[in-house]
């Protein structure tokens, strides 16, 4: 009886550190190189009436190379990237700023932005994507008399 104790104990602690380390990748996430401080932006719920909403993805350059964004492009109009036109050495940190526009798009959203870059001395381009989503809450229409 006390090896079942003491089994199920080790395995519930086992399972625990496991659900934590879970939990820290999810926070900060590394693709080819980058390490970024999420890759999902979840907005909520947000007001129509409110306009743009914005947030910055921030990432580390984890390779032992200058890296340069040569294009970051969202999946519609509705959404506007701006990132690091510099190259970023190693160890430092780049951005990418995504406005998203909420004005006749009520409803749940997800827009996806596709963000290429090449590795100093390297001809090849590599690719990530990042998301943004969020519920927009249409705007009260007042109407005329």
């Amino acid at each position: 009886m006390k090896t079942k104790v003491l089994i199920i104990s080790a395995l519930m602690a086992f399972i625990g550190c496991f659900a934590a380390s879970a939990q820290q990748a999810a926070t900060q996430t590394s693709q080819g190189g980058l390490t970024f401080n999420e890759r999902i932006h979840d907005f909520g719920q947000i007001n129509e009436a409110d306009g743009r909403v914005k947030t910055i993805f921030e990432f580390v350059n984890d390779t032992n190379v200058p890296i340069t964004m040569t294009n970051v492009q969202a999946s519609c109009g509705c959404t506007v990237p701006e990132w690091s036109r510099e190259p970023i050495a190693p160890k430092k940190k780049g951005y990418i700023s995504v406005t998203f526009n909420p004005a006749g798009r009520p409803g749940n959203f997800r827009k996806s932005i596709t963000v290429r870059y090449t590795e100093a001395g390297s001809t090849q381009s590599k690719a990530t994507t990042l998301n943004i989503r969020g519920e927009v809450i249409p705007a009260v229409k007042k109407v005329a008399k």
